[in-house]
C-alpha cells in the first residue's frame, strides 16, 4: 500500500493534456466558440477546486448539454461543436426549464426544491448575457419589424428569426412573441 501512495498521481497525465488544451484554446487567439466553451470549463474548475457541490452540478448539467448538443450535430453532418449563439440557446432553455419547475415545485409546496431550482438559474445566468428591459425589449421589435420591412401578421416569422440571430440569450421569446404579434396584428 505504502507503494502505491509513492507512486506518481493517476491524474497527472490527464492534467498535462488538459493544460496543453487550454494553450492551445488560449494561443490561436480564441474563437467566440472557445471563449465560451473556456469560460465554462474554468468556472468548472474553480467550483471544483473551491469544493461548491451545487454549483459544480450545475455547471456539469451545462456542460453535458452542450456535448448532447454536439454529439446531436455530428450525427447530423453538421459541424462537430455548436456555435456561441447555440449555447447560448441551450443556457436560455435551461433557465426557463428551471423556472417552470420552481413555479411547480413552489405550488406543491416543495419550496427546499424551488430554492434549488434558483440557485441553479442564479449559477446558468452568469454566462447568459444582460437581459433586454422591456424598453429595450420594444425597441428591438421595432427595429426588427422596420429591418425585416413586416407589414402583417404572416411576417411575423421573418421578425422573430430577426430577433432570435440578434438577441439569443438576451430576451424571452416567448414573451416578445406577442409584443411581434400586437404590433403587426
Amino acid at each position: 500500500m505504502a507503494s502505491i501512495k509513492g507512486g506518481p498521481p493517476g491524474p497527472l497525465p490527464r492534467r498535462g493534456g488538459q493544460g496543453r488544451m487550454r494553450s492551445w484554446v488560449n494561443g490561436d487567439g480564441g474563437t467566440s466558440q472557445m471563449d465560451m466553451r473556456s469560460r465554462l470549463s474554468g468556472a468548472l474548475k474553480d467550483s471544483m477546486r473551491a469544493k461548491e457541490a451545487d454549483r459544480t452540478s450545475t455547471l456539469r448539467l451545462i456542460t453535458a448539454a452542450i456535448k448532447d448538443r454536439d454529439i446531436a450535430a455530428r450525427v447530423d453532418g453538421e459541424d462537430s461543436q455548436v456555435s456561441d449563439e447555440m449555447i447560448l440557446g441551450i443556457l436560455g432553455k435551461m433557465v426557463k426549464q428551471r423556472q417552470d419547475s420552481a413555479r411547480a415545485y413552489e405550488e406543491g409546496g416543495r419550496l427546499e426544491l424551488a430554492s434549488k431550482e434558483l440557485a441553479e438559474i442564479g449559477v446558468i445566468e452568469e454566462f447568459l448575457p444582460r437581459q433586454l428591459t422591456e424598453a429595450e425589449a420594444g425597441a428591438a421589435v421595432d427595429a426588427a419589424i422596420a429591418e425585416t420591412e413586416a407589414t402583417s401578421i404572416r411576417d411575423m416569422g421573418r421578425v422573430m428569426a430577426a430577433l432570435k440571430t440578434l438577441y439569443t440569450g438576451q430576451m424571452d421569446f416567448a414573451k416578445v412573441g406577442p409584443l411581434v404579434k400586437a404590433r403587426l396584428g
